[in-house]
């Protein structure tokens, strides 16, 4: 009965779903890739500009990928930030601009009349293709940027992920702090940030997502405005391959505080893996499922020693962190990760139980159109399967991904992927007496 209940549920939904995610693809002449849903029913549009230009494209000027993009919309053309924010303001839009580690992207939400959305479009073009880099607005932001790294300094968590990030990484551009470091910010000038610029801020490195109630033509259109003025430059080499670490490695860094903040993990897994699914599910019963998961049962129900616990797989274009956290008293922290290395190589040994995995099935499944229920989040989802090179129908094919995940999946997966004898452990808090 619940069985056929969830079909049915299932059923209802699919047509629903599968109508909102047809993706439309092209590229321009240019070699820019533009990916294009049409939603119906709400007049809004959802614009999303990418560029291979994240931080692992610093090379060692940490941190230069971060303020080329925050100082993107802070000039343009003949206005000020000033002049941006009220052109946006003026028509309801929202913009901003951001840095991650494999991209960097400039976003736009607008009305779709006519006379809104052309001034949107008209604005973020002049963003993309015009940013002043003048030298006042580069000193604010710079200042902005090492006030931002003396506070990273001071918090127990922010320290313990840059720790984590290099023990994983070493020399590969995946280990570069996103913000930067002091020294490396405070030798950045206006020269360094328009070469970036101009070396990654091209037509041939740029992809293009638009979703919202627009007509194909009309979104062939908005992508060829984008592109105005943008050089055809040339998209960058591709980045390393990542080398999982020669042995595993244990660092304590003493911090006056009264938790102990916990990472334990390796570089794990990337987007186009094929065992991507079975991680996912794997992880999701492991401590990725929040109160129900064996990590959370483990640290915190049977032995409360700490807040909370969890665990998660963070693909990239190359393989990204597999991560186990917590925080603890720092009297407890030792035995707290004894039981978290001690709940994952349980887990990679027994798998989980048949009943953990329907569960975990069940739970994905059924929640999965409410991860892009807004034009948002499906611009979010587009924007992955586009700078990622997944296949257009990956949305369409994902609970059939999940529903094929078997509890001997999971564990060949996590063998292959995971190695205990290989995992890097980074500690911050104070050294219990």
């Amino acid at each position: 009965m619940h069985f056929l209940l969830y079909s049915f549920f299932l059923f209802i939904c699919s047509p629903m779903l599968w109508a909102a995610a047809k993706i439309d693809h092209w590229q321009t002449p240019q070699g820019s890739r533009i990916y294009y849903v049409r939603t119906e029913g709400l007049p809004m549009a959802d614009i999303q500009v990418l560029f291979d230009a994240g931080s692992a494209r610093d090379g060692q000027q940490f941190g230069v990928a971060s303020l080329t993009a925050s100082l993107l919309d802070t000039g343009a053309g003949d206005w000020s930030a000033d002049d941006i924010a009220q052109r946006f303001e003026s028509v309801g839009a929202i913009s901003g601009a951001h840095s991650l580690i494999d991209n960097a992207s400039v976003t736009l939400r607008t009305l779709i009349d006519p006379l809104l959305f052309d001034k949107a479009v008209d604005t973020l073009q002049v963003i993309l293709s015009k940013p002043r880099f003048n030298a006042a607005d580069f000193e604010r932001e710079k200042n902005r940027t090492l006030a931002g790294l003396k506070q990273q300094q001071e918090s127990p968590a922010d320290v313990a992920s840059l720790a984590f990030y290099q023990a994983l990484y070493g020399t590969h551009p995946y280990a570069h702090p996103e913000a930067g470091t002091i020294a490396s910010v405070s030798a950045l000038t206006t020269n360094d940030v328009q070469s970036f610029y101009q070396r990654y801020y091209v037509a041939a490195n740029a992809i293009i997502i638009i979703v919202g109630d627009l007509t194909k033509q009309q979104a062939q259109q908005t992508a060829e405005k984008l592109l105005v003025g943008l050089p055809v430059g040339q998209k960058p080499d591709p980045i390393p391959d990542v080398n999982l670490p020669s042995k595993g490695s244990t660092q304590h860094i003493e911090f006056p505080s009264t938790q102990t903040h916990v990472l334990v993990g390796i570089p794990g897994t990337f987007r186009k893996d094929p065992d991507y699914f079975s991680l996912y599910v794997g992880n999701h019963i492991l401590g990725g499922s929040g109160l129900v998961s064996k990590l959370f049962e483990e640290v915190r129900e049977k032995r409360g020693l700490a807040y909370s616990a969890s665990s998660a797989f963070i693909p990239m274009l190359k393989k990204g962190p597999f991560l186990m956290s917590l925080q603890t008293r720092n009297d407890q922290s030792t035995q707290a990760l004894q039981i978290l290395n001690k709940t994952l190589n349980d887990f990679m040994v027994q798998g989980p139980s048949e009943a953990e995995l329907n569960a975990a099935k069940q739970n994905i499944i059924g929640g999965f159109a409410m991860r892009f229920d807004t034009n948002k989040k499906l611009a979010n989802y587009v924007g992955m399967i586009a700078f990622y090179d997944l296949p257009l129908d990956y949305l369409d094919n994902f609970q059939d991904k999940i529903a094929q995940v078997s509890r001997a999946s999971i564990t060949d997966a996590f063998k292959r992927r995971v190695d205990p004898q290989l995992l890097q452990t980074i500690t911050v808090g104070k050294s219990a007496k």
